[in-house]
């Protein structure tokens, strides 16, 4: 085989090459695969941002160490199925032949086949079959999304004993970090200053430097807030508003009553979703939309809804349907407009025209979330944006701020002052969030819901002062073109921001406003309210003390303390604080 059989491959296969990329790799895959071979180390971990296009670099070092006869042999593991089959279609296109229908009981595969793609899964199942074949060869094992080696002990377990006689093995993520302390396997970790021992990438190229460059899209996300009312088991109706200061309890009901397809809140949302879907399709003809579900049965339900917006039907993509892989292929290469799955398409999954999300799960880990926004990220060509709608709720208002951000897995961690875990929240969401379980029950009963619009948050900043769904406000945010340069989504931003400002400003100047016709103590209450919402998100994206944002405040406008001040003062301080939340950290 040649040294380069894999150099007619798009750089991002099957993705189409970004902008400016074909024919040659990209910059930051040429300095991965040089820097592999200036060293031809056993194990390599490469961390790569979804959508940086880490299959054809893995298949170019896989093609080279075929022709200079470092290996003989390949297989592929992947954390689903459906992945199983894109990696042999990728690897298929220069000329390397994998078999990603193979099955443990087969014990062996066809000639005409270079190497097989297993999950993880079934290693663990048989990982005495695994290493036969692995020794028997002189094999490169290709981890996909190497994190998913940790879930289970005995995933672990079976993927070190399968694999540890492998000739290379070359791990891929692009999200290196667990909420647990299960290692890696075949990941090295280091000791830092703190004593906690983080892993160690041997390459690494993070969401920032991809947007830089232009391999990825920039993504917008537009948060949605709103009053939901609820009935406890009690009895109790409930009432609350997304997007304002609540404790976990009522933050985590008002966030499923808003999820809830028999409300109006995710109904609105998916109608601003469609709307802005259509915007984005002005430059970008194929554009499609995906919302991530918590569930079967909402997830019919919400196909329902956009039916019923759309007057066109969607693709329904479900963890136990056999035909799952053959949806999210035809949907791929279809102009249809939306896809509904439940989890499956949050991680490795390629349909690169998905620029529209709806982030509809209860599901709030940071690994789940980096994922699920990495199925929206994917760069065709230069200028394409993504946009990802989800509800104002904190832990997701500081993902969402926190894009850039690159972490390590980091083993012995201290437990969270608030008691909270991800590992522990997920599994207890898992549990709960299917209605398809039997014996599985809502706690309460979802009465009335509405959305309204809360915010914009691009590249740490917050952009939008709150409006009504379908107003001139909204519109200025769903309406941004779908093809802008990241330089020019923030300038936009903060001239819609200028505009909202200034426009609200000249009706304050030029009517009464509603706020003067309230009593002074109602018109002071109503201020407070506003500004402690603002603290709150401003809190949850800098981690500041509520008390010492409100000092800060106090000190950049003066005045007295909070109990004390004017309604001037405090509108002030809501100014000022939005000034602080449309500037980039």
């Amino acid at each position: 085989m040649s040294t380069f059989a894999a150099s007619h491959l798009s750089p991002s296969y099957p993705d189409r090459a970004a902008w400016g990329t074909a024919p040659k790799l990209r910059a930051w895959q040429q300095e991965a695969f040089d820097l592999y071979f200036r060293h031809e180390p056993r194990d390599f971990l490469t961390v790569a941002t979804p959508g940086a296009g880490k299959t054809t670099y893995a298949l170019r070092i896989a093609s080279e160490l075929l022709a200079r006869g470092v290996i003989r042999a390949i297989t592929v593991v992947t954390p689903t199925e459906h992945l199983k089959r894109q990696w042999a279609d990728a690897a298929g296109r220069v000329g390397i032949g994998i078999d990603p229908e193979f099955k443990n009981s087969q014990g062996t595969t066809s000639r005409d086949y270079t190497g097989v793609a297993v999950t993880y899964a079934q290693v663990a199942m048989h990982p005495a079959l695994h290493r036969a074949r692995t020794e028997a060869r002189k094999t490169l094992i290709i981890f996909d999304e190497i994190h998913h080696a940790g879930d289970a002990k005995s995933w672990g377990d079976g993927v070190r004993e399968a694999f540890e006689p492998a000739a290379r093995r070359l791990q891929l993520t692009g999200t290196p970090f667990r909420s647990d302390d299960n290692p890696i396997p075949f990941v090295a970790y280091e000791e830092d200053t703190e004593g906690l021992k983080r892993s160690v990438a041997d390459y690494s190229y993070g969401y920032g430097p991809a947007l830089d460059d232009g391999v990825v899209r920039p993504v917008i996300f537009l948060a949605y807030s709103g009053e939901m009312k609820w009935r406890t088991r009690a009895g109790d109706e409930i009432a609350a508003t997304l997007g304002t200061p609540l404790t976990k309890d009522q933050l985590s009901q008002a966030w499923r009553a808003a999820l809830d397809p028999k409300g109006d809140w995710i109904r609105q949302v998916m109608q601003a979703a469609d709307r802005r879907l259509t915007e984005v399709r002005r430059g970008v003809p194929d554009a499609g939309g995906l919302v991530i579900a918590t569930d079967h049965e909402t997830a019919r339900a919400y196909a329902r809804h956009l039916r019923n917006i759309t007057g066109e039907g969607a693709t329904v993509v479900l963890s136990d349907d056999p035909g799952a892989s053959k949806k999210i292929k035809q949907f791929a290469a279809s102009e249809d407009r939306w896809l509904v799955a439940v989890r499956m398409v949050s991680e490795g999954v390629d349909i690169p025209r998905l620029c529209v999300g709806v982030y509809a799960t209860s599901t709030s880990t940071p690994l789940f979330f980096a994922q699920a926004v990495g199925r929206f990220v994917r760069a065709r060509k230069r200028g394409e944006m993504a946009s990802v709608f989800l509800p104002s709720v904190p832990t997701l208002m500081g993902l969402a701020n926190e894009m850039e951000v690159e972490r390590d897995h980091v083993l012995n961690k201290r437990p969270p002052e608030d008691g909270l875990d991800d590992a522990l929240l997920e599994q207890a969401q898992r549990q709960k969030d299917s209605p398809d379980v039997v014996g599985d029950e809502l706690p309460f009963e979802t009465m009335e819901t509405s959305a309204t619009f809360d915010r914009v948050l691009f590249d740490g900043g917050e952009f939008g002062t709150g409006a009504e769904i379908g107003s001139a406000e909204e519109e200025d945010f769903i309406g941004l073109p779908g093809l802008l340069e990241p330089d020019q989504v923030a300038t936009l931003l903060r001239k819609r921001q200028s505009d909202q400002q200034a426009a609200k400003r000249k009706q304050q100047a030029v009517a009464d406003q509603p706020r003067e016709t309230l009593a002074p103590h109602e018109q002071i209450a109503e201020l407070r309210r506003e500004l402690n919402g603002l603290v709150g998100a401003w809190n949850h994206r800098t981690g500041q003390p509520h008390g010492v944002i409100h000092s800060e405040l106090r000190r950049a406008c003066g005045g007295p303390p909070i109990a004390q001040a004017t309604a001037e003062q405090i509108q002030e301080r809501i100014e000022m604080i939005r000034r602080w939340a449309t500037q980039r950290r």
